[in-house]
């Protein structure tokens, strides 16, 4: 990678500047923390509208409402709690001593670990900004931020109030191409996280390896949701719904395909039609309902339909109007017999297309989701306890919800990650706190203590301790 190009210079020199300014003030207090935190709550909240609307212009539609609960009130949040309870996690935790090393007393120091890359995606680019970004203030680090190139204004718009809130060399945000996007990944942060899809996670996973820096990857893949024999089927097929369909399913932890009893096929299909013909009324000119992000990502979609129904799916359009191009909004559509090899159920969907496939006993479903890669989410509905109990217990996902979905990333008290194909090492909250803090533990020896006991030249007085040491 060239380093005489004008975007990456300046990337590199702010870097260079946020270390300078790390090592001058490595440690900050935690008033300074809850200031800053402060700082960016009231950025978010004084210029939310602004935000909402740059955000609606890049996407084509996307409701204001959707905006300010998912993306701002979401943030919110997770910063409310961080002053909450950050002062608390600043503090040494005191931890038990050896009988052995006694007098000697031990704790663990969250430290900052310094400099924190955060890269972004285009799907929730609010929210996976100020996210990562909130454990970093609170763990007391600096940040450079890179911001999808998918929603231009929303990132223009991000850069500048982030440059009227923080100094430069404590917290920055770089905008720019896929060229700009790999030269960011390769620089020597203290520690990396990004969101985005796994195929791109490989490539920043290897651009961080050269300098070995410690990398948080928050992926996707296909998250399943499982109804159960007895759940309350018309509570999970609305349910089910709402997550597929808020953003236009453009999650990353939205179901991506949902397991039934055999025979609850058609009756999911029904159900799903009433669903959406509440939920979005005059379906073809309701504002609700958000459009998809580009012409590319919307013909992506047309094609993993398109193959589905050619190699024997049928399609069931959940409204009677069809899917315009133009406007790029797409018709949330249910899928059945769609056959294994197809694309639509080996990648992430990252769109309103939602796959339905039957099972014959929970034990079938629980190998049909172990046999592929682990997923970010996994969705249960079910009210009997050995139910959850066994699909808990029997299946490892990044996060699980029981009765619900999507909603456990709101909960910011859970650490929020993936697990495998879809991510590495977890944020939110304490977990986020400690993802950028070194927990560096201290030894603390006393004046008097027995250390010479066990030092050379070796004797019988030491093979005797050493005798006893091993008994007991």
């Amino acid at each position: 990678m060239k380093n005489d190009l004008p975007d990456i210079a300046a990337l590199e020199g702010l870097l260079r500047e946020q270390r300078d300014a790390y090592l001058r003030a490595p440690f900050p207090t935690w008033p300074e923390r809850e200031r800053h935190l402060k700082a960016l709550r009231a950025m978010l909240l004084d210029n939310r509208d602004a935000l909402a609307q740059t955000l609606n212009e890049d996407f084509g539609n996307r409701a204001k409402e959707e905006i300010l609960l998912s993306e701002i009130f979401v943030a919110k949040e997770e910063i409310d709690a961080a002053l909450k309870h950050g002062k608390r996690w600043m503090k040494p935790q005191h931890r038990a001593t050896n009988k052995w090393l006694l007098p000697a007393r031990a704790k663990v120091v969250p430290q900052p670990v310094g400099v924190v890359g955060i890269i972004v995606p285009w799907n929730y680019p609010i929210l996976l900004a100020a996210g990562p970004l909130i454990s970093a203030l609170t763990a007391g680090n600096r940040a450079l931020v890179k911001m999808s190139e998918l929603t231009p204004r929303t990132s223009a718009l991000f850069e500048q109030l982030v440059a009227k809130t923080f100094a430069r060399d404590h917290v920055a945000v770089v905008n720019g191409d896929a060229t700009v996007a790999a030269a960011f990944s390769a620089q020597p942060f203290d520690h990396l996280l990004f969101t985005g899809s796994t195929k791109v996670g490989h490539d920043v996973m290897r651009a961080a390896a050269a300098n070995l820096t410690p990398v948080t990857l928050e992926l996707g893949g296909k998250s399943p949701a499982i109804i159960g024999r007895h759940a309350r089927f018309s509570y999970a097929v609305d349910n089910i719904l709402a997550g597929k369909t808020l953003n236009a399913g453009q999650t990353c932890i939205a179901p991506d395909y949902v397991l039934v009893p055999r025979g609850e096929e058609q009756a999911f299909v029904e159900r799903a039609r009433r669903s959406l013909a509440k939920t979005y009324p005059d379906f073809g000119s309701n504002r609700d309902y958000t459009s998809i992000v580009s012409d590319r990502h919307f013909a992506r979609l047309q094609q993993l339909a398109d193959e589905a129904q050619a190699a024997g799916a049928q399609l069931h359009p959940l409204a009677d109007v069809a899917s315009d191009r133009a406007t790029r909004r797409f018709v949330p559509t249910v899928v059945t017999g769609a056959p294994d090899h197809v694309a639509l159920m080996q990648e992430e969907i990252f769109g309103p297309l939602l796959p339905v496939i039957p099972y014959d006993s929970l034990e079938e479903a629980l190998r049909y989701v172990n046999a592929r890669p682990r997923p970010l989410a996994l969705y249960l509905y079910a009210d009997d306890a050995s139910t959850v109990e066994r699909v808990t217990h029997g299946t490892i996902a990044g996060g699980m919800a029981v009765n619900e979905t999507l909603m456990h990333i709101a909960c910011e008290s859970l650490p929020f990650g993936g697990v495998g194909a879809s991510g590495m090492g977890a944020y939110h909250g304490y977990e986020g706190f400690v993802t950028f803090s070194k927990m560096k533990p201290v030894l603390t020896q006393a004046r008097f203590n027995a250390r010479g006991l066990i030092a050379p030249p070796y004797g019988r007085r030491f093979r005797m301790l050493l005798k006893l040491m091993l008994r007991f």
